[in-house]
């Protein structure tokens, strides 16, 4: 069993159907869940400790589990068949709840404890991204987030000014 880390809630395109993507710890495999939209929100809250007014349903019971005196312990992905993915809520250590993974998902993250993958269903549907690879695309991702035009400016006379070079500054020939 791998623990897993809540990466975010996406919207698959063409389809427009959502999807949390969890991500091994320590390690490079993606596991890509389809959920429902209900669902898909109720994660992204979580994520972003958005606070409703009134408790929702999955704020509802993990309230309804501290309530009764039970903790909970961790949530585990433990199987995928026919292409939908099975959960279980572990309570004090032991007794085990069966539940939807995005339910599951959605309720480890207002408990704040951990999620984890069988191992075989890791092996099965985990893709995996290199280190290197996600880190080259993340730096890709926050140049184009602080990139202007004005940054592309060059002087065909002075090699100094080509984009990238640091000596140049942004803007300046």
């Amino acid at each position: 069993m791998k623990e897993v880390e809540v990466m975010g809630v996406r919207v698959e395109m063409p389809t427009n159907k959502p999807i949390v993507l969890l991500r091994e710890r320590g390690g490079e495999r993606y596991v890509p869940i389809w959920i429902g939209a209900p669902e898909a929100t109720a994660i992204a809250y979580a994520q972003q400790e958005i606070a409703p007014p009134r408790p929702m349903t999955h704020d509802l019971l993990v309230n309804v589990i501290t309530g009764l005196g039970h903790t909970l312990s961790s949530v585990v992905i433990t199987k995928m068949e026919e292409n939908i993915f099975y959960a279980e809520l572990v309570m004090d250590g032991e007794q085990r709840i069966s539940s939807r993974s995005s339910d599951a998902i959605a309720i480890a993250l207002r408990a704040h404890v951990s999620i984890y993958v069988d191992d075989q269903v890791l092996d099965a549907v985990g893709v995996a991204v290199p280190v290197e690879e996600e880190d080259e695309v993340e730096r890709f991702r926050e140049f184009l987030d602080h990139v202007s035009a004005d940054d592309f400016v060059i002087d065909p006379d002075d090699p100094d000014s080509a984009p990238g070079n640091p000596a140049a500054g942004p803007g300046q020939p």
